[in-house]
């Protein structure tokens, strides 16, 4: 009986080796390299030929390429289609990444039921026929019957996970989407390892790839994650596809934020916020009021401070939440959800050299209400108020927002977009807005019911607070 032989491939980029090493000489990652077992190919019925439209690719002179704006497919959801660029591209491979549970699935099956005369082919290697049927008919419990049933019938369902009985199926359905659900339980029988394995992942994303370049047929892809929270797979995968959407959210909260970070056809700074409802995900049209606590007015918490956020084009209204209290142990603690735990401690710095505020034995703990994460660095003097205002236990007025990003010799440094953020707060009835001094140029206090107190440096700024 022949030796089995034995390589060692990197699960970050795909590089494989004879032996075992500890860092990837490719990529640089430490410890990535997985066991695989080689063995001679199979036949891969043909799968690459049978969608061959082209029998020779030769050269060509970028100036005689004939391109044309192609329309968009209009996902019949506002969220999906701003995360996406605008809508799906004909041709295009998209992959939709998030915990288990999250509600992959469920976003991707509530979207195809509602493209009225699109075929759709859903394979799922997950779930039974009988599953997402039951989770189709609560999907679409709140149509007409009519529609209900013109839903349910443009959508056509395969459960298989073998590659190339997939493509069997797509020939003869000759759907206008395709979804597979998921990525990782498809194999081909071109490879010789278990489904979910580095090679059988990157065989079967090539072959759908191939298929979705050359049929002009958009392609979405739902994949999991990782204990990392990253995209589980080999990199490669990611740089395959053209589009790379992130589900986050927690299971034991309502709101779900997909986001992109990979787009060959948009802006990778959008991001959609949905609410989980009983009959599915609503898409949230002002996400504003969703992130701001229900607070009775003229009650004051301390530790509690609003920023003007922007995310992408659509400017953000959330809550930042701050607690300090005294060291129980030797060292203080530092705790940041949503926010970038070195830009807090930077912050901190800030706060105790420029302003005098003293927080060497003081446990700082920071959350941004409403399970978002947020990279803006327009924030930064909301949550140097909260720390203040949780610090000497004095709340802040519930109709005060802050947007300015604060520079490590204490000046508050001018944001993009401070208009729309001026006009979001004055839409949500805010009294007033402390901003950069250096972005009132061309600002007009005359066209806004909010004041605008502009600051220069962080004292002005806490000064305008607590006097």
């Amino acid at each position: 009986m022949a030796k089995e032989k034995i390589a060692y491939v990197c699960s970050s980029c795909g590089y494989d080796s004879p032996k075992w090493i500890g860092k990837c000489p490719a990529c640089g990652e430490w410890n990535t390299f997985v066991e695989q077992k080689l063995g001679k190919k199979k036949a891969s019925l043909g799968v690459h030929e049978e969608f061959s439209l082209t029998t020779k690719s030769s050269p060509i002179s970028m100036s005689k390429i004939q391109t044309e704006d192609e329309p968009r497919i209009n996902m019949r959801d506002g969220e999906l289609n701003r995360v996406l660029g605008g809508g799906l591209v004909p041709g295009s491979m998209t992959l939709l990444g998030g915990e288990p549970g999250i509600g992959k699935s469920t976003l991707i099956l509530q979207t195809v039921l509602r493209l009225k005369g699109m075929r759709i082919l859903y394979v799922s290697g997950e779930e039974s026929a009988r599953q997402l049927k039951l989770r189709a008919d609560r999907l679409v419990e709140k149509y007409e019957d009519g529609a209900a049933s013109e839903a349910l019938a443009d959508v056509q369902v395969v459960c298989e996970a073998m590659i190339e009985t997939v493509f069997e199926h797509v020939k003869a359905v000759e759907p206008d989407i395709l979804v597979v659900d998921s990525i990782q339980t498809m194999a081909t029988e071109a490879v010789e390892s278990s489904p979910g394995s580095v090679s059988q992942i990157r065989e079967c994303a090539a072959m759908l790839l191939k298929f979705a370049k050359e049929t002009n047929t958009p392609v979405i892809l739902i994949g999991h994650i990782n204990k990392e929270g990253t995209i589980a797979g080999p990199k490669i995968l990611e740089h395959m596809v053209d589009t790379v959407l992130q589900f986050e959210g927690d299971q034991h909260y309502m709101y779900r934020i997909v986001r992109a970070i990979k787009n060959r056809f948009g802006s990778t700074a959008e991001l959609g916020i949905y609410e989980m409802v009983h009959n599915g995900l609503r898409p949230v049209e002002n996400p504003s009021e969703l992130l701001l606590s229900d607070v009775k007015d003229g009650e004051e918490l301390s530790g509690v401070a609003v920023a003007c956020s922007i995310e992408g084009v659509r400017p953000l209204l959330i809550e930042t939440q701050a607690l300090v209290s005294t060291a129980a142990y030797g060292t203080p603690q530092r705790s940041a959800t949503g926010f970038d735990l070195r830009r807090l401690n930077m912050l901190l710095a800030v706060l105790e050299k420029r302003v005098g505020f003293k927080l060497p034995q003081r446990d700082v703990y920071l959350n941004i209400a409403g399970g978002i994460r947020v990279t803006d660095p327009a924030i930064d003097l909301s949550v140097i108020a909260a720390v203040l205002s949780s610090n000497v236990d004095t709340g802040i007025a519930r109709d005060i927002c802050f947007a300015g990003e604060v520079g490590l010799s204490g000046e508050v440094r001018p944001v993009s977009r401070i208009v729309q953020r001026i006009a979001e707060a004055d839409k949500l009835g805010f009294r007033k807005i402390i901003i950069p001094r250096s972005n009132m140029n061309g600002v007009a206090q005359e066209k806004f019911k909010i004041e605008i107190v502009p600051v220069r440096k962080v004292e002005e700024a806490l000064r305008e607070l607590f006097g």
